[in-house]
């Protein structure tokens, strides 16, 4: 099943950061579905951050970076599939407390005890998820939706929240967006 939200979100004026007034304001639907999900193992790389901290855009892109210009993505053992993950746990309350943010891919299983060390590991809880999925540039299309998300209502566990990177077109990207949400009463 189908469920829309109505996000009012304003544009922003680059020239000054302030929301746009009138016809500019734009008014969204944002469109998901609540999937439940078996439990998933991710492999890869990982660094605490803020999404109220100044440098939390420097972080995560810098973990981007380093999974790939370092081969990261290439060492990773037993891949499931050869989608990206970026992967959002450990919360310390809600989305504006720090977490732990990871980049890596699922896997069929842990790496081995003597490469354990070059990686984190990731246990994705099974559970419900409101599922979003988003087009458009890789970085913007994300970035704008995780900005409509934080101002549903929706009832987020705050366990663990991951994009699913469909394919590597940094202009006509196709990302799966999993929230997880408490389970239902």
């Amino acid at each position: 099943m189908t469920y829309c939200c109505p996000v009012s979100s304003a544009r922003i004026c680059p020239s000054n950061n302030r929301p746009l007034c009138g016809k500019e304001r734009m008014d969204k639907i944002m469109k998901y579905e609540i999937v439940t999900l078996g439990e998933k193992i991710a492999v890869g790389i990982s660094a605490r951050t803020n999404n109220m901290s100044p440098d939390m855009g420097a972080i995560i892109g810098g973990l981007w970076n380093r999974f790939y210009n370092e081969g990261i993505y290439t060492s990773i053992p037993e891949k499931a599939s050869e989608k990206a993950l970026g992967i959002y746990t450990d919360y310390a309350g809600n989305e504006k407390e720090d977490y732990t943010v990871i980049v890596g891919y699922e896997t069929t299983s842990r790496p081995p005890a003597d490469e354990s060390d070059k990686y984190t590991v990731c246990q994705i809880p099974a559970g419900r998820y409101a599922k979003f999925i988003v087009h458009g540039d890789m970085v913007q299309a994300v970035a704008s939706a995780w900005q409509e998300i934080w101002q549903m209502n929706l009832p987020r566990s705050f366990q663990c929240d991951f994009e699913e990177y469909q394919n590597a077109s940094m202009e006509h990207a196709e990302i799966h967006i999993y929230v997880s949400l408490t389970p239902e009463e």
